[in-house]
């Protein structure tokens, strides 16, 4: 049926006045409504230049403008937040952790926005991630790797246990299909093995973490393992390494003691020689050194007294249970003075591999003993810095450089397009790295959140 000339000029008047409603500011643009914070220096992650009095403007869970104030036009709607005075960093990442649904709002609080879940249970780590995608609760997001692979007999009940290259191929496909972000090798995994597994999961484009024990440092990297954790297999490179094998061999503490005992007596020619080797590999080491600093001063009564680990849920710090472990590693005082005599050896590696080129990244391993989600992120910043990072390469490790291993290239920059996930702090970071502390606001795929209220619920 055919339309009457008045209906037409009906219909084009109200059009007519619908424009012209819209042009004067009348129509509500559709869509999330934007927030700018307003007046910081903001430190974008890449080590660039600080951009001071700065705006980052965010619609949804993306950024849409960074800018300096004068250069960033606010469309009408948009809800300004004053931080003049403050700086704004990406959010964190921990690279190396083992997540716990108590420690999800401790991320936040901390300014870690992003973790990288190296070995859970798979069935719960991925409910836990697929529910951050979703939204569903205040969590940081979670790239996991569900159930780590070992050799015989593996270390961990739940991890998956394999005995030959087919059956480490079957578990790289099986943690594919199950949704892993990446593959965990853990101490049992020999070169063939090692070799088998990468070769399998370059098929799936997955990173391969290695935590080393049966495969030397340089091995691995020629092998394409993406990360290794904790400075494995380095003394085993960098030494004579049969008598490491061996205790490798032995049992998990038996290995991981000799390794610690190790660094002492490595001199800094061949562990510079090891770096230099590594960082051509282009293999990310991810050196968790808050991990190796506190287990050296398990021995230590004051440690406990740390502000961050009284905040723990005191059943949590029940079930670390840490004269129990000391017990079952078998640790004594000679032990730990040797781990402690060890330290700067570790140092010394990371300030090498990274003066070749090589990659570094913040991981902590919480939460295991004495390890507080969240918290123990500052604590590696800060012992980056000593060993001799300045405060804008650590915070490339705990931002862009982390992102990079991860292959999320929408986190760990304060760009146009990336995703919404900042730290608001009162202190400036590359005057001082413990002002990361300083946290006033975080910000987590658009949502702002002032600490102080999350740490009421817990």
């Amino acid at each position: 049926m055919s339309r009457s000339p008045t209906s037409t000029r009906g219909a084009a008047t109200l059009a007519t006045a619908v424009l012209t409603l819209c042009l004067l500011g009348a129509c509500a643009e559709q869509g999330p409504p934007r927030t700018a914070l307003m007046g910081a220096t903001i430190l974008d992650g890449r080590g660039g230049t600080p951009l001071r009095d700065g705006v980052v403007l965010v619609r949804g869970g993306a950024i849409e403008a960074v800018g300096a104030r004068e250069n960033v036009p606010l469309p009408r709607g948009t809800i300004e937040v004053d931080v003049s005075g403050s700086w704004i960093i990406p959010g964190l990442i921990d690279a190396h952790a083992h997540v716990a649904s108590w420690s999800l709002k401790r991320y936040i609080v901390y300014g870690v926005t992003t973790v990288r879940d190296a070995h859970n249970d798979a069935d719960s780590i991925f409910a836990m991630s697929e529910a951050a995608d979703l939204g569903s609760g205040l969590s940081p997001r979670i790239y996991a790797a569900g159930a780590m692979i070992d050799g015989v007999p593996a270390t961990y009940p739940n991890a998956t246990e394999v005995t030959d290259t087919r059956s480490a191929r079957q578990a790289v496909d099986r943690l594919s299909v199950a949704g892993a972000h990446l593959i965990k090798a853990y101490t049992r995994i020999t070169p063939e093995l090692l070799e088998a597994i990468t070769d399998e999961a370059r098929t799936f484009r997955m990173p391969v973490a290695a935590h080393l024990g049966l495969t030397d440092a340089v091995t691995a990297g020629k092998l394409g393992v993406a990360s290794i954790e904790h400075l494995s297999g380095v003394p085993e490179a960098a030494g004579q390494p049969d008598p490491l094998f061996a205790a490798h061999h032995d049992g998990f503490f038996t290995g991981w003691t000799a390794f610690e005992r190790s660094w002492e007596t490595l001199d800094s020619v061949t562990l510079t020689q090891v770096a230099n080797q590594l960082a051509e590999t282009r293999t990310t080491i991810v050196p968790t050194l808050v991990l190796h600093e506190v287990f050296s001063r398990l021995d230590d009564p004051t440690t406990g007294d740390n502000p961050d680990l009284l905040a723990v849920p005191q059943n949590q710090r029940d079930a670390w249970n840490v004269p129990e472990m000391v017990g079952r590693a078998g640790w004594t005082a000679a032990d730990f003075a040797a781990f402690r005599g060890g330290r700067p050896k570790q140092d010394l590696f990371v300030r090498a591999f990274l003066q070749a080129g090589g990659r570094v990244v913040t991981g902590t391993d919480a939460a295991n003993q004495m390890l507080t989600p969240g918290a123990s992120e500052h604590a590696e910043l800060e012992l980056l810095v000593h060993a001799g990072l300045t405060p804008s390469q650590a915070l490339r490790a705990a931002t862009s450089d982390a992102a990079a291993l991860l292959g999320a290239d929408s986190l760990g920059v304060l760009q146009p397009g990336k995703a919404a996930d900042l730290v608001v702090l009162s202190r400036d970071p590359l005057a001082d790295i413990t002002n990361t502390r300083a946290i006033t606001q975080v910000m987590v795929g658009g949502q702002l959140i002032r600490p102080d209220s999350v740490r009421r619920t817990w």
